[in-house]
C-alpha cells in the first residue's frame, strides 16, 4: 500500500490523502489528526458545562441549552468516529446502487478504523469549483435535477439523508452525474415523520388549521393545551395565509419549514433534531439549485415523488400492513395486561403505589383563599366593633347620663367607620396578580 504524503485536503479535525491499495485499487484515506479527538472531547465537556449554567440561570429560553449542547456534542463525536461515517456512506451507496445519476463512494472496510476511513477515489470535479458559465443550459438543469432527486429521495423515500449536501461535498462526474462524499453529518426520519411532513405541506396549502395542530402534536412533545390557545391558532392562520391556495409546484418548501419551526420555537415547542437537519439539507440543496439554475422549480420537479409516496402509503398493501401491525400490537397489549395489572395491584397492596397529580395554579388558589380568610376576619372584627359600640352608646343613654361609656362607644363607631372605609377601598382596588 502506497500513501501520498501530500494531503488532497486538510481541515482542523482530519485530512485526506491519495493512496494505492496492494491490489492496485486507487483510494483516498481520511485520517483524524493526532490529538484532535482529545481536544474535541475537552471542548465538548466545556460546552456542556456552560449549557448547564444557562439552564440554571435562564430557564425561560424556550429550549434546553443542555439538550442542544448534548446533541451537538454527540454529532461532533460521531464526526470523529470514521467507522460511523463509513457506515453512513455505505448505507447511502446501497440505496442508490444501480442509479445512473447519483452515487456514493465504496468503503474499503479492511482498511478502515475509528481513526482512518478508506474509500474509493472519485474522479471528477467538486461542484464548488464549477462555474455555471462553463455549462450549457441543459447541463445546469440536469445537475440541479440530479442533486434535488438525491436529497428528496433520501429524505422522503429512504428516511436517511446526507445533512450537509453543499457543493464542496458533491463531485461532478461525466454526463452530469453526481457523487456525494463526506457523510459525517446525517439525519434520520421514520415513516411517521415523513407522513406528517406531507400532511404539513397539505395542511398549509389547504389552510387546514386542525390538521396542522395534529401535525404539531405528532411531531413534538407539545402540551395539548397550547394547541387550543387562540393566539397560537391565529398565528398558524397567518402563516397559512401566505401559502394558501398556492399550487404545490410553486410552493417554497424551505421557507414553509423555516416559518413553521420558527413559530414553534416562539411558543417554546421543541422540535426533534432530525427536523432541524432536514431543514438544513433542503435549504442547502435549494441554494445549489438557485446557483446553477435560478429558474428551476424544486417542488414542481419532486411533485411526482411526493405523489408516488402518498399513493404508496394509501395502497391496499400498505393499509393491510398497518392493520396487521396494529393488530399485533393490540394482541401483545392484551397478553401483557394481566401481568401489568397484577404488578399494579401488588404495588397498591404494599402501599408502594404513588399517584402524582399536577394541580395548575395551585399557588394562586392558595393565595386567594388566604386573602379571603383575612378579609373575612377583618369584616368580623369590624362587625363586632360596631355591635359593641352600639351597645355601649345604648347603655349610656339608658343611664340618662353622658359619660365615659358613651364616649367610648362613639369612638368605637368612628374607628369602625374608618376601618370599613379602608376595607371597602382595599376590596375595590385592583390587586396585582403574581
Amino acid at each position: 500500500e502506497v500513501i501520498d504524503e501530500t494531503p488532497l485536503a486538510a481541515a482542523s479535525i482530519a485530512q485526506v490523502h491519495r493512496a494505492t491499495m496492494k491490489d492496485g485499487n486507487e483510494v483516498v484515506i481520511k485520517v483524524i489528526r493526532p490529538g484532535a479527538r482529545e481536544i474535541i472531547e475537552e471542548d465538548m465537556a466545556l460546552v456542556e458545562t456552560l449549557a448547564q449554567l444557562l439552564d440554571q440561570y435562564f430557564s425561560n429560553l424556550g429550549y434546553s441549552p443542555t439538550a442542544v449542547a448534548k446533541e451537538f456534542s454527540r454529532e461532533m463525536l460521531k464526526e470523529i468516529n470514521l467507522v460511523i461515517e463509513g457506515q453512513s456512506t455505505d448505507r447511502l451507496r446501497r440505496y442508490f446502487e444501480g442509479d445512473e445519476n447519483i452515487s456514493f463512494p465504496k468503503v474499503y472496510w479492511e482498511a478502515t478504523t475509528r481513526n482512518v476511513l478508506t474509500m474509493q477515489e472519485v474522479r471528477g470535479r467538486l461542484l464548488s469549483t464549477v462555474s455555471p458559465q462553463e455549462l450549457s443550459t441543459s447541463e445546469r438543469r440536469t445537475i440541479v435535477a440530479n442533486s434535488t432527486d438525491a436529497v428528496f429521495k433520501q429524505c422522503l423515500r429512504f428516511g436517511f439523508f446526507h445533512a450537509d449536501p453543499h457543493p464542496g461535498n458533491i463531485f461532478l462526474l461525466p454526463g452530469c452525474k453526481l457523487c456525494f462524499i463526506d457523510c459525517g453529518l446525517t439525519g434520520q426520519l421514520d415513516r411517521k415523520t415523513t407522513d406528517e411532513l406531507i400532511n404539513l405541506v397539505a395542511g398549509v396549502v389547504k389552510g387546514d388549521i386542525d390538521r396542522l395542530c395534529r401535525v404539531v402534536l405528532e411531531l413534538t412533545d407539545v402540551d395539548p393545551v397550547v394547541l387550543d390557545n387562540r393566539e397560537f391558532r391565529l398565528e398558524l392562520r397567518h402563516m397559512t395565509d401566505r401559502f394558501r391556495n398556492t399550487d404545490l409546484a410553486h410552493l417554497n418548501i424551505t421557507s414553509l419549514l423555516a416559518d413553521f419551526f420558527g413559530m414553534l420555537q416562539r411558543y417554546r415547542i421543541q422540535c426533534p433534531e432530525s427536523l432541524t437537519l432536514l431543514t438544513k439539507a433542503l435549504t442547502t440543496i435549494e441554494g445549489v439549485a438557485a446557483y446553477f439554475d435560478p429558474t428551476f422549480d424544486v417542488i414542481e420537479h419532486v411533485e411526482p415523488l411526493i405523489q408516488e409516496i402518498v399513493v404508496k402509503r394509501r395502497s391496499i398493501r400498505a393499509i393491510r400492513r398497518r392493520f396487521f401491525n396494529a393488530l399485533t400490537s393490540t394482541v401483545e397489549l392484551l397478553e401483557d395486561l394481566p401481568g401489568d395489572l397484577q404488578r399494579f395491584l401488588d404495588l397498591a397492596r404494599h402501599r408502594r403505589f404513588t399517584l402524582n397529580l399536577e394541580l395548575k395554579r395551585i399557588e394562586h388558589l392558595s393565595e386567594q383563599l388566604d386573602t379571603s380568610s383575612r378579609l373575612l376576619g377583618i369584616a368580623m372584627i369590624i362587625a363586632a366593633l360596631i355591635v359593641g359600640s352600639a351597645i355601649l352608646i345604648l347603655a349610656d343613654r339608658m343611664a340618662r347620663s353622658s359619660g365615659f361609656i358613651g364616649t367610648l362607644g362613639f369612638l368605637g363607631l368612628v374607628l369602625a367607620g374608618i376601618s370599613t372605609t379602608g376595607f371597602i377601598i382595599s376590596f375595590l382596588l385592583p390587586r396585582k396578580r403574581k
